[in-house]
This record gives C-alpha cells, sequence and structure tokens, in this order.
C-alpha cells in the first residue's frame, strides 16, 4: 500500500524557515515526480514546487520561487522542502504528492499519490 506520510509543519515568524519532509512507502519511487502542493483555507490547492527523479529538473510557483527548495533522497524515497523567509501568506496545509512520469506537471490533477497535509503557520 502506498503511503505518504508528511512531517516538519508548524509556528514560524515571518522571516523565518521550516523544512518540510514527505517519506514514501510502498513502492519504488525513484523514476516518480515528486511535488509539493498547498491549500489555504478557502482556496483551492495549488502547486508549490515539483523535482524529477534525477533531482536536476525542478520547477517553483512564481509566490515561492529564491525563497522555497526542493530537494529528494531516492535511497529514502523522501522529498523535500526548505521553505526560508517564510511570509504569512505561505499559511496552508502543505501536501506531497507523487505524479508517475516524467513530466513536471504543476496541476494536481496529474499527480497520483498523496499525503494527508502538515499544517504551516507563519504570523508576524
Amino acid at each position: 500500500q502506498v503511503q505518504l506520510v508528511e512531517s516538519g509543519g508548524g509556528l514560524a515568524q515571518a522571516g523565518g524557515s521550516l523544512r518540510l519532509s514527505c517519506a514514501a512507502s510502498g513502492r519504488d519511487f525513484g523514476s516518480d515526480v515528486m511535488g509539493w502542493f498547498r491549500q489555504a483555507p478557502g482556496k483551492e490547492r495549488e502547486f508549490v514546487a515539483a523535482i524529477k527523479w534525477n533531482s536536476k529538473n525542478k520547477d517553483y510557483a512564481d509566490s515561492v520561487k529564491g525563497r522555497f527548495i526542493i530537494s529528494r533522497d531516492n535511497a529514502k524515497n523522501t522529498v523535500y522542502l526548505q521553505m526560508n523567509s517564510l511570509k504569512p501568506e505561505d499559511t496552508a496545509v502543505y501536501y506531497c504528492a507523487v505524479s508517475p512520469g516524467l513530466r513536471l506537471w504543476v496541476s494536481p490533477s496529474y499527480y497520483e499519490y498523496w499525503g494527508h497535509g502538515t499544517q504551516v503557520t507563519v504570523f508576524s
């Protein structure tokens, strides 16, 4: 059974940092795209970042570019999201997801597996 488990969320002051982790199990995700999405109250789920299996190809939402860094460890089936210079508007539930294949999709429709999410709250 495929499982994605996020961790590392919590409270942070504006300007601070948090590091999210997502451990995947149930099969080998080494050749898939892994991504992060977020959803704030009353808003749709939105793309944050995605990374290909080789870690060389990445994509970021404009709102986080230059502040967030996505990385992965294929040996551990784990994807990370280093979040720096946090802003109150980054407050949301953050989800990791897996998209089989090689395309860095930004639409959540192309992601097959999802975690349950971890809450990130940034206060000013």
